[in-house]
């Protein structure tokens, strides 16, 4: 059975940091780029950030590029969103996305909620 998990969301004050995890399981990791995206009330599901994991190169959206890190730990399959110096925009629920190379099979997480307070 394929797994997104998503955790690490929460509340934080504008300026502070989160980091998120999304462990992935039931497929195998090296052969999916994994994404996270986000979503806020009223707006469109957006990307913020992808992370190949055969190779390790990553892309970031402008509006968090200097502030958010994308990485990935193979031996626990799990990949990573450092957030730093949060902003009320920020604030959306925040989706694992996995999708296979070359391929159009691809996973969903459930997503974790990102608060930051102004």
């Amino acid at each position: 059975e394929v797994q997104l998990v998503e955790s690490g969301g929460g509340l934080v004050q504008t300026g502070g940091s989160l980091r998120l995890s999304c462990a992935a399981s039931g497929f195998t990791f090296d052969d999916y780029a994994l994404n996270w995206f986000r979503q806020a009330p009223g707006k469109e599901r957006e990307g913020v950030s992808c992370i190949s994991i055969s190779d390790g190169s990553a892309r970031y959206a402008d509006s968090v590029k200097g502030r958010f890190t994308i990485y990935s730990d193979k031996a626990k399959n799990t990949v990573y969103l450092q957030m730093n110096s949060l902003k009320p925009e920020d604030t959306a629920v925040y989706y694992c996305y996995a999708q296979k190379i070359f391929s159009t099979r691809d996973y969903w997480g459930k997503g974790t909620q990102v608060t930051v307070s102004s």
